[in-house]
């Protein structure tokens, strides 16, 4: 058994283990809860061995705490009473490079380790962006699933295993879905909820006979999937239940949205915008996220390339961030300001909170296109700019770019 504290390095010979070929995925919400515990009643029964069997979560690093205090007050101590493996990772860094980390591997686990040393968040705060919802959750297959497939990888080795998923009967489409994802060799999926027949109201109704409690979604706090979120006012209560969460998830949506103004949380509406000033329990948010934004400040420039692959077909955006001073919110804006207008630029400034943005170049409509902004927002972006992003942008832009001289 290799054991780990929170923030201590990979353990890079971490090695196969013969004793072992059950793994359930546990993500802390009610479907997967609801068939560990129900297991646990009669693990034989369910073709469970638990001296053959782990139980894994990848911590993402931003649970709600109510999930937290669940799962220590009713599931930890059932997992020590049947003393089960309890296996807790997380990410080292940005690259699959930096590697993995053990958070605790105990078969008497006494804490969840809600985040290890480098989150999702921050991931996503140090490039200035939010979840992407077009396409494949790229988030969860980072937090989560490279995470896993590190450390099964390691401790199979090839060898054959079973993974349980606590996909619900409403999520058939996820059973194959992950049939056909599945890379690691010797891996089969199984999915007893599905084979069940339990809904996700059967779930609930489960963990509510078990514990007298109701068992909320597990789901990042900025989450924007409403496969996660569920209802969208059931979220908001939430986050009006926790003020200083829903501040900390507004200023990652506004610091995003000042580099790039789609940026939003959600498709049509910015989570600031559903907030009203005139209720006390919104004020509250907005009086938490006004709060985060009281730090230093930097004055960014921002390039983006939109570029076609030879074949004609879209390739991901590129992008150039550059951070170029820092100071104050008002004062970066005034100075922002005071140089578009000398230049003829046109400046968007927002006087509540205090951004400012001025375009040299907005985008066009049709691909390959290029933008460039100037903008302040918090200063918790870094520097970052894609490999040949400079080429690429001499390629497609002919003469030299409109330059804001901020002197």
């Amino acid at each position: 058994m290799h054991t780990a504290g929170p923030y201590t390095p990979s353990l890079p010979g971490l090695s196969a283990d013969e004793n072992l070929d059950t793994v359930v995925n546990w993500g802390l919400g009610a479907d997967s809860t609801a068939y560990l515990a129900r297991m646990l009643t009669d693990p034989a029964a369910y073709g469970i061995d638990l001296e053959r069997t782990a139980v894994l979560y990848m911590a993402t690093g931003s649970e709600w705490p109510e999930t937290r205090l669940l799962v220590e007050e009713f599931m930890l101590p059932l997992l020590r009473e049947h003393g089960v493996r309890f296996v807790q990772l997380a990410r080292n860094g940005h690259l699959k490079e930096d590697g993995f980390t053990i958070l605790d591997d105990s078969r008497h686990p006494e804490r969840l380790f809600t985040r290890g040393p480098w989150t999702l968040w921050d991931d996503l705060e140090s490039v200035g962006t939010v979840p992407q919802q077009a396409g494949t959750r790229k988030c969860s297959l980072w937090a989560k699933g490279a995470v896993g497939d590190w450390w099964l990888t390691m401790v199979f080795g090839g060898r054959p295993f079973r993974q349980i998923m606590g996909y619900n009967a409403d999520e058939e489409g996820r059973r194959f879905g992950d049939q056909t994802a599945s890379k690691i060799p010797g891996r089969s999926g199984e999915f007893p909820l599905i084979d069940w027949g339990w809904h996700r109201e059967q779930c609930e109704a489960y963990l509510l006979d078990r514990f007298g409690v109701h068992w909320p979604k597990s789901y990042c706090t900025f989450c924007t999937f409403p496969v996660s979120v569920g209802s969208l006012p059931v979220h908001l209560e939430r986050m009006r239940s926790h003020p200083e969460i829903a501040g900390e998830v507004l200023r990652l949506e506004y610091t995003a949205m000042s580099l790039n103004p789609n940026a939003m949380l959600y498709k049509t509406r910015t989570l600031l915008e559903h907030f009203d000033p005139d209720r006390p329990r919104d004020r509250a948010c907005l009086e938490a996220f006004e709060r985060e934004l009281d730090m230093p400040w930097a004055l960014y420039h921002v390039r983006r390339l939109f570029l076609l692959s030879d074949d004609g077909r879209k390739r991901p955006v590129m992008r150039s961030t550059e951070r170029v001073d820092l100071g104050r919110p008002r004062q970066l804006a005034r100075r922002l300001i005071s140089v578009s207008e000398r230049h003829g630029l046109d400046v968007e400034h927002d006087p509540v909170y205090g951004r400012a943005r001025a375009w040299t170049r907005r985008r066009a409509t049709a691909w390959p296109m290029a933008e460039e902004l100037f903008a302040t927002a918090p200063a918790r972006v870094i520097d970052k700019q894609d490999a040949s992003f400079e080429e690429s942008w001499a390629a497609l832009l002919t003469g030299s770019a409109p330059q804001l001289p901020l002197d």
